[in-house]
């Protein structure tokens, strides 16, 4: 079949809502296997519970890591930095100290920490196979993370300070030593006028850095505060049934699918019209034991051969006895056209119908069938589908069109 290009139509949802019917046997034991996998792993996976601690981060006084306020960003802290400090291997250290853990990289494993949208909140979440330690984990995370904020804070401070103080002793010393030169200088003299100018600028950079100075001496470094206490989980976060159960159904689903076309790809049995009509091109113009079908089947032929003619009935599989059809049609053609109805394949005839039984005919037989009717040029009108052989009690005065069921062969009978 050539590949789909556009859009499925009617027709293909149609078939492929068929072909999933035939093969309902072997979609069902893939749809059960999937949901099975899927129990599997949720009672095999261990349950995992998270606990969560929200902090509310303000502004140490230190200098911070900021952003530009924007409409989306609108805390001038960087939480997505603060976000990766409360991940960092520090971090994780100072936890491992209050959690008595050994390994911090097998602590960090476990932390997730996200921003609220529009917020100056961390939530930092803790996952544990035991509610107890996931509340553990998650509230010493959050202590761990203010804990070295404020220590990085006070140190910038300390560093800050220092720096000043180291530039107040040296502006003082400058001012001092400026301030022992001027008894020395005559009055109105350029030298003193340019010491007094230098006394004036000494002095207000000393007074500058000692009002920095005083400044920074009294901040209070604040690192924030956990607004919300980790608590331990009532209910595991994993694994989530609905979602390992869904999935072994959708992929059970799936692999149904396959399996039910490629199945239906290497068997090639025909079973109903539609795969005869796929595989030949030709219509079936009769189904099974249906008299109406069989009087318009008759009409038709008359109409195909008006001036008379032989009509070949030619069964498909080996197994197929065209016999019972062919009789029938020469009952149903009586009257209609002077037309000889045959069996044997002896000679050439002007048209011919082929007789497929349902499940027992190939598709490699029908290409067959039809080849060898090219070969002597006779027209094919359409197909015959019967139903699959079934036996019939003896006492059945009149036996349905069926490929099994026997007349007395009567290759010269004419319609009159």
């Amino acid at each position: 079949m050539s590949p789909v290009r556009g859009p499925a139509t009617g027709r293909e949802t149609s078939d492929f809502g068929s072909m999933l019917l035939r093969r309902r046997v072997v979609l069902t034991i893939f749809l059960i296997a999937g949901v099975c996998c899927g129990g599997a792993a949720l009672a095999t996976t261990p349950p995992t519970y998270v606990a969560t601690a929200e902090l509310l981060v303000s502004p140490t006084g230190a200098q911070d890591q900021t952003n530009q306020t924007t409409q989306r960003q609108r805390e001038p802290l960087n939480l997505d930095t603060e976000a990766q400090i409360a991940r960092s291997a520090v971090v994780a250290i100072r936890a491992a100290r209050t959690l008595k853990a050994a390994d911090a990289d097998a602590l960090r494993a476990r932390v997730t920490v996200t921003v609220p949208p529009n917020s100056a909140v961390l939530a930092v979440s803790y996952a544990s196979r035991d509610p107890v330690s996931a509340a553990a984990g998650a509230q010493a995370f959050a202590k761990a993370y203010l804990a070295n904020r404020e220590a990085t804070a006070t140190r910038a401070l300390d560093a800050q300070l220092k720096v000043l103080s180291g530039k107040l002793r040296e502006v003082g010393a400058a001012l001092a030593k400026t301030a022992a030169g001027l008894p020395r200088l005559a009055d109105g003299s350029a030298a003193r006028t340019i010491a007094v100018q230098r006394q004036n600028l000494q002095t207000r950079q000393v007074y500058n850095l000692t009002v920095k100075y005083d400044a920074l001496k009294t901040v209070t470094v604040f690192p924030g505060s956990i607004i919300s206490d980790a608590r331990s989980p009532t209910s595991p976060a994993q694994p989530n049934p609905p979602l390992y159960l869904g999935s072994g159904l959708f992929l059970g689903l799936l692999a149904g699918a396959g399996a039910a076309m490629a199945r239906d790809r290497l068997d090639t049995r025909l079973r109903t019209a539609a795969d005869v009509e796929r595989l030949s091109g030709l219509p079936v113009l009769c189904e099974g034991e249906n008299a109406r079908e069989l009087r318009e089947l008759a009409m038709a032929v008359a109409r195909h051969l008006r001036d008379g003619g032989e009509l070949l009935v030619r069964g498909v599989s080996p197994g197929t006895d065209p016999e019972p059809i062919a009789d029938d049609l020469r009952v149903a053609l009586t009257g209609l056209a002077p037309i000889w109805v045959r069996t044997d394949q002896a000679a050439r005839a002007d048209a011919a119908l082929l007789v497929v039984e349902s499940r027992a005919a190939r598709s490699k037989q029908l290409t067959q069938a039809m080849r060898q009717l090219r070969r002597t040029d006779t027209a094919a009108l359409g197909v015959i589908l019967l139903p699959s052989a079934t036996p019939l009690p003896r006492d059945d005065p009149h036996p349905p069109l069926h490929g099994h069921h026997r007349h007395p062969p009567n290759p010269t009978a004419r319609a009159s």
